[in-house]
């Protein structure tokens, strides 16, 4: 069923949209007249899944935050439940495993993103407390934010809300009619552009992936440890987890990979990067 994700810099009002939504979908499911009427609404965030904002200070503690969230909606997202993710998702990578997890049910999905300068969001964290997050740990994740695009196909259907501005309302309407009517939002250029012939990609989706993984197990020869590593095709790099690699770890994602990915195509451009983003969050 329908998946919301919600994302912004620390303190920068997620929690409350969620609440909001949540109470707004709750409401409109309670009609009499309504035909969606068996829908129930569950909110997934770090409180009910016992994750402390100091686990984003340390990525074995961050990875299993991670993990807890995304079998959380795996979980959740093939009920008849609307399920909205109100964890940071600060990383598109992040948000593109949860996109995943939402089409291999056949799900809507969107991302509603609580825009604030991150001035104001560093100001109402200080307000907080011992209730916010650390100042070390939220410049630290300010600056790994990753600014949701309307491009890509994860972050769309993508609702901005301008959370410093009193007039700028949840646009609950336009959300209901994309993950529950199923209406959509007219197509951006990205998005209307026509899909690569499949012969083709699957060509480019098996040569970037091997190649990437070419890539990590010949650094790893170097005898060098390293903490990140260079592949072909993306600007982003692999951060390894401290330990080499073995052959069939790297198959097994990468066959993960090409499966979520061979139905609905990316861009061919976007595949190596994509990749990286994908190992980054699974090893």
């Amino acid at each position: 069923m329908p998946l919301i994700m919600m994302t912004g810099f620390p303190s920068s009002g997620k929690s409350t949209r969620a609440a909001e939504l949540k109470s707004m979908f709750e409401e409109r499911l309670a009609r009499p007249e309504n035909q969606h009427r068996k829908l129930s609404v569950q909110v997934i965030s770090d409180d009910t899944l016992g994750v402390p904002r100091s686990a984003y200070a340390k990525a074995v503690e961050e990875k299993n935050a991670r993990s807890a969230l995304l079998s959380a909606v795996e979980r959740l997202v093939s009920r008849d439940c609307i399920v909205i993710a109100d964890t940071p998702n600060y990383i598109k990578g992040l948000r593109y495993q949860l996109f995943c997890i939402a089409r291999e049910v056949n799900s809507t999905q969107c991302v509603v993103y609580c825009a604030l300068p991150v001035d104001e969001a560093r100001r109402i964290n200080q307000a907080r407390g011992d209730e916010g997050y650390s100042p070390e740990l939220f410049e630290e994740l300010a600056m790994r934010y990753e600014e949701p695009n309307p491009a890509a196909r994860w972050d769309s259907p993508l609702f901005t809300i301008i959370q410093n501005d009193p007039n700028d309302a949840l646009p609950f309407d336009k959300i209901w009619d994309a993950l529950i009517e199923q209406r959509g939002l007219p197509p951006t250029f990205a998005t209307a552009m026509k899909p690569v012939p499949q012969t083709n990609y699957l060509v480019e989706l098996d040569r970037a992936t091997q190649e990437i993984i070419n890539a990590v197990l010949e650094s790893q020869q170097s005898g060098v440890p390293m903490s990140q590593v260079v592949v072909p095709g993306s600007t982003e790099k692999v951060h390894m987890p401290g330990r080499n690699l073995t052959l069939p770890e790297l198959r097994r994602q990468r066959m993960q990979f090409t499966k979520l990915n061979r139905q609905v195509p990316l861009q061919v451009d976007k595949i190596a990067e994509t990749f990286v983003h994908y190992l980054n969050i699974n090893l």
